[in-house]
């Protein structure tokens, strides 16, 4: 398999704050969203995007992380995880069934690269004889839409395939118990995590998106699409608005007593100018809000 460079995928510096990474991810999950971007290969950099954040986003796998990369290995070289790779984290040699499985059927889709380091777990010497029932534990990974809709969701387990049936409006923690599934035919205990997602981020049941407009579309207002868990709906945006004005979509975070909201945030992004009539539009802009 070939080292990735998770830093460099996000373009951030090793030195990056969680905040950082976060912004980055987000940016660029939006830039090559299959869903929006046309360029080529923007399907495989946005599962590349995803993979890095995952792995970059969880403290205890960034710390083993760096300190594999701290070792010179560079993009592209071929690599195999050291025998003692993992000391702080658990390492791939590590995991009882306390990894984070994918729901997807191939552990989030990641590459081999991730999974030998994070969320395959290797065989060991197998035990001789029946294993008495015990009770096993594992981490599994549940796509926001899941939680919003509730359903079946399937996960690997080791090489097993199990449909997990998702109550509507699960919380991250909460023990989900498959009796017989664990060790010996004692039970599976699994605790959910919501899975990260490319447009929006989680605040208890409330769901937050980052919308982006128009210096013109903030100024003098207007009605835009916006995406939630439930399908698009219109959002009015006002005239006068600033960045970082939060505008609330009622009952449309996720379910629960009482349902969240969906809190969208504005962001002001002037497009480029890509010919003159632009060009020119922006300098009368500037003459018509320069002082004096």
């Amino acid at each position: 398999m070939e080292f990735k460079d998770y830093y460099a995928i996000l373009g951030v510096e090793p030195s990056a704050g969680d905040a950082e990474i976060k912004t980055a991810y987000r940016r660029l999950a939006r830039k090559y969203h299959p869903d929006v971007s046309k360029e080529a290969g923007a399907e495989d950099r946005f599962k590349a995007v995803n993979e890095a954040y995952e792995a970059l986003r969880d403290p205890e796998k960034r710390k083993a992380y760096d300190q594999l990369r701290a070792r010179g290995y560079r993009p592209g070289q071929e690599f195999r995880p050291p025998p003692d790779f993992g000391g702080g984290y658990g390492g791939a040699q590590g995991f009882e069934f306390e990894e984070v499985f994918g729901t997807d059927g191939d552990s989030g889709g990641f590459s081999d690269f991730f999974e030998g380091l994070f969320g395959r777990r290797r065989p060991g010497p197998q035990p001789r004889g029946p294993q008495p029932p015990r009770d096993s534990r594992a981490k599994f990974s549940i796509p926001l839409s899941a939680a919003y809709d509730g359903g079946s969701v399937r996960i690997d387990l080791g090489g097993r395939q199990l449909d997990v049936r998702v109550p509507k409006g699960i919380r991250p923690g909460q023990v989900i118990r498959l009796a017989g599934q664990g060790v010996g035919g004692g039970n599976l205990l699994l605790e959910a995590e919501y899975a990260a997602h490319p447009q929006f981020e989680v605040d208890g049941r409330n769901i937050l998106y980052v919308l982006q407009v128009t210096p013109w579309q903030a100024a003098l207002g207007t009605t835009i699409s916006v995406p939630t868990l439930g399908g698009a709906v219109e959002l009015k945006v006002p005239a006068g608005s600033d960045a970082g004005r939060k505008l609330r979509l009622r009952g449309r975070g996720l379910p629960g007593s009482p349902p969240g909201d969906q809190i969208v945030e504005l962001e002001i992004l002037a497009p480029a100018p890509v010919n003159e009539p632009q060009r020119e539009a922006y300098r009368r802009l500037g003459e018509a809000f320069e002082p004096g």
